[in-house]
């Protein structure tokens, strides 16, 4: 499992890069800072989530279609106890959710493209109440002819969408931006 001083180290590295999001960033620093097992998915004053941000050839990036929330997402969800790194989580979720192994993409960056603080809605179903994901984005590249077998009990599509339409104005921008840098690249 993920500890929580590998938490509190690629949360540091990041506001380091984006000091910008400090004040965005507050609730999950003063979390951390209390010593709250935020890598706990049953601490409901909030817990870290691991995202998978995944762009094609054609610089689309990948979106599902998350049957919980209905909603258009990229790949992701909570950390297991199997997960070393908040990047494996992000891989482990992107191979569980749409079928794309770790060995078909490629890290664009080490540390998360974005952290986003967001709530989610009570679940009385699941008997959870309303609480906010800290989620850590990563960047990922594939050349893959794509989704390989969606996980039916939480996806319900999947659409390669342009980048633009990716609703997270800051994601979206350094998205674009490492887009555009990948580009220049090649």
């Amino acid at each position: 499992m993920i500890g929580a001083l590998a938490v509190q180290e690629t949360l540091t590295a990041y506001l380091d890069a984006h000091p910008e999001e400090k004040g965005t960033l507050a609730p999950f620093s003063e979390l951390l800072g209390l010593g709250v097992r935020v890598t706990s998915r049953m601490d409901f004053r909030g817990h870290v989530t691991a995202g998978a941000v995944v762009f094609n050839d054609l610089n689309q990036v990948l979106h599902i279609h998350h049957r919980g929330l209905n909603r258009w997402l990229r790949p992701g969800g909570h950390l297991e106890t199997q997960d070393s790194t908040l990047l494996d989580a992000a891989l482990r979720e992107l191979a569980e959710e749409t079928g794309i192994r770790p060995t078909a993409v490629d890290t664009v960056c080490a540390g998360p493209i974005h952290i986003d603080v967001h709530p989610i809605p009570a679940n009385e179903a699941k008997g959870e109440p309303a609480h906010q994901h800290f989620d850590c984005r990563y960047l990922f590249r594939t050349s893959s002819a794509g989704v390989l077998a969606l996980q039916a009990e939480e996806v319900t599509d999947y659409a390669w969408r342009d980048v633009d339409e990716i609703e997270d104005e800051t994601l979206r921008q350094r998205v674009a931006a490492a887009l555009a840098t990948s580009t220049a690249r090649a």
